[in-house]
């Protein structure tokens, strides 16, 4: 966790007024900060590993199993949806998938604030968890857009550590 993105993310969830779904949490520790400043977060992620990991780690915070493209939630419910570098690891046909169920659950002024990695073109790379991919701020930018979002900012940076691989940031509001 850098400090540019805990500021981010915490300026966001200072905005979001109701619950927030961490989708994607992995092992919990951007849903704690989320849950430490003070939002009704509940942390979801696929991999059953993960989310006993972030039990155990942050027990005073709710995880549970989910895929992303079923959030089991009811439509509007939440006011923020936190996809944290958790949309690159899936395959890119179900990307389109997955933002639509996350407009169906957000508020009409609901927000959406994705971390990716940044690239010139959509193409897979090796991950520490599994392979991952990385997109042109411009496709992903369309596929938020046609699942019935209204970009509001995008941002990259280089990450010093790894001169190949850009950080993109993408903050969306529900339309």
């Amino acid at each position: 966790m850098n400090p540019p993105d805990i500021q981010l993310i915490s300026a966001w969830a200072a905005r979001c007024r109701g619950p927030v779904i961490d989708a994607g949490c992995g092992p919990g520790h951007w849903t704690q900060l989320l849950a430490d400043l003070g939002a009704d977060v509940e942390g979801v992620d696929l991999v059953p590993a993960f989310v006993d990991l972030a039990t155990a780690r942050f027990p005073t915070v709710p995880y549970r199993v989910a895929n992303l493209d079923d959030l089991a939630r009811p439509d509007g419910s939440v006011a923020g949806i936190l996809a944290w570098y958790s949309l690159i690891h899936l395959e890119p046909e179900r990307v389109p998938l997955v933002l639509r169920e996350f407009r169906r659950c957000l508020a009409d002024d609901g927000t959406l604030l994705v971390g990716f990695y940044e690239s010139d073109r959509l193409e897979p790379f090796p991950h520490t968890v599994t392979e991952a991919y990385s997109w042109p701020v411009d496709e992903l930018s369309r596929l938020v857009e046609d699942a019935g979002f209204g970009v509001r900012h995008t941002r990259t940076h280089p990450n010093p550590k790894r001169p190949d691989r850009r950080h993109g940031t993408l903050l969306a509001g529900a339309t």
